[in-house]
């Protein structure tokens, strides 16, 4: 018989291995989940749509309506999510705002929530283009509509597995942008000469090239159940956006019709939550519209239809050729960037004042008066400006969110250098600052480089944001 000492420890040791969760419970308590929601955020009539420089004035229909659509990845340590607008663009504060709804009412940390915007053109542009009270109801609707989509894609949360693909949409793209011969390109706003850029508003008859390269690749996240059923995909493709409209219809542009088909063909099973489709927009900033691919002429809307019914296609080829994983890591990193606004000096204050106090007057370019007026605007702006720059890892794949239109050479650059199998980047994420010209680009000029609250920030910033998302992505894989 063994003395009472040694009886008593024998029966605390039995008990801490009975009490004690096997090893099959712990690997389920880590068993990688996913949920997805889809949540419609079509503005009413006559809340403004988009825009001070394109003044396509009210919603005066609905061609297609907008919608909120989330994503949530849980792998039971890290809890993350995505959630991809249908609209132009949307100020850091409203989606500021819905993250911390989100934390309040589910407890998801803000640092672990991208919201980004496709920039449709057909969509509002957030607060920019307000005209009164009905788009601030709207606006204020918009937040808790954007923190719903989230909350109800956690509540949707089942086993997942994961995977990723791509395919080559590079006959679609086109660089908007195109280097001149020096001395030929009109005079820009502002009346001075030098740019060295045709791009959407700037004339040259001495062309020489594209004046960068795009990115052809459409990344494609395939998310399923365990079953093998779709749960969600997500995509993301670096072209500005496709366009056709009439104005004041509303559209999710060729984003919208990219998730309507995907849903019309995976989402058949009524055994889990709906499928959700969604499609992110890449770096775009210096891309143009989704390029037509014969000489025929399409009626309004007609090419979104067909453009987004095409991309949809390529991706499900894709999607059945995808390893999907069920136990991948999830990890998400996120940094504040404090950023110089670039601001008016004292001559171009009193150029615009010029141009504004006699409207009728003959100006050097036809936006002069817009310019103006937004040179009178960005003299409000504070000295310098906040950004989020963040990073997601899934398993090996890399995703990276950046608040500005950002140009392909970025997006490549990060790509080339991501210490990640797979890469890519969403733009207009967590705000809307401007467009992000390499400061090789800002050297050239162009529209995109014009000062306004479209194109704002310091001529470095790019050089910043773009070795910041790289130092995360370096933290995220070591």
């Amino acid at each position: 018989m063994l003395p009472r000492i040694f009886l008593s420890l024998f029966l605390s040791v039995c008990g801490l291995i009975l009490s004690a969760p096997t090893v099959g419970a712990q690997v389920e308590e880590r068993v990688l989940r996913a949920g997805a929601s889809a949540v419609d955020i079509t503005p009413p009539i006559g809340v403004s749509l988009d825009g001070v420089i394109s003044k396509n004035g009210p919603v005066t229909g609905i061609h297609d309506r907008l919608f909120a659509r989330a994503l949530v990845f849980d792998d039971g340590r890290e809890r993350i999510a995505i959630c991809v607008n249908d609209l132009c663009m949307t100020e850091r504060s409203y989606f500021d705002r819905a993250k911390k709804i989100v934390n309040q009412k589910i407890g998801l940390p803000v640092n672990r929530i991208l919201i980004s915007s496709t920039h449709t053109h057909a969509a509002p542009r957030v607060p920019y283009g307000r005209a009164g009270k009905l788009d601030d109801a709207y606006y204020d609707t918009l937040v808790q509509q954007i923190a719903q989509a989230i909350i109800q894609a956690q509540e949707n949360l089942e086993p997942a597995r994961i995977g990723w693909g791509s395919f080559d949409a590079g006959k679609y793209a086109a660089c908007r942008r195109f280097l001149a011969k020096k001395g030929s390109v009109s005079l820009n706003p502002f009346g001075v000469a030098g740019d060295q850029i045709k791009s959407v508003s700037g004339r040259s008859q001495h062309l020489i090239q594209p004046a960068a390269p795009i990115d052809p690749q459409c990344s494609i996240l395939s998310v399923q159940h365990l079953d093998g059923t779709p749960l969600a995909i997500l995509g993301n493709m670096s072209i500005h956006y496709c366009g056709g409209y009439q104005k004041g219809q509303i559209s999710a542009d060729y984003f919208g019709s990219y998730a309507k088909h995907l849903a019309k063909k995976l989402g058949k099973h009524n055994t889990h939550p709906p499928f959700v489709g969604m499609l992110s927009n890449g770096t775009s900033g210096n891309v143009g519209a989704v390029m037509k691919q014969d000489q025929r002429k399409y009626a309004a809307f007609r090419w979104i239809e067909e453009s987004g019914k095409e991309f949809a296609e390529q991706t499900l080829k894709v999607v059945q050729n995808i390893d999907h994983k069920p136990n991948l890591k999830l990890a998400m990193l996120e940094q504040e960037l404090e950023l110089k606004v670039r601001h008016p000096d004292a001559d171009r204050l009193m150029w615009a004042q010029a141009i504004l106090a006699n409207p009728q007057q003959k100006t050097a370019h036809r936006w002069s008066r817009i310019y103006a007026n937004e040179a009178i605007e960005l003299s409000k702006y504070p000295k310098t400006e906040s950004i989020i720059i963040q990073a997601i890892r899934i398993g090996n794949l890399g995703v990276v969110g950046l608040p500005c239109e950002v140009f392909t050479e970025t997006g490549l650059g990060i790509k080339q250098q991501s210490p990640f199998a797979a890469t890519f980047s969403m733009e207009l994420a967590n705000g809307s600052s401007g467009y992000l010209p390499t400061p090789e680009q800002h050297a050239l000029g162009g529209y995109e480089t014009w000062p306004a609250r479209s194109s704002y920030l310091e001529i470095d910033a790019e050089t910043q944001i773009r070795q910041m998302a790289l130092k995360l992505l370096k933290q995220l894989h070591d």
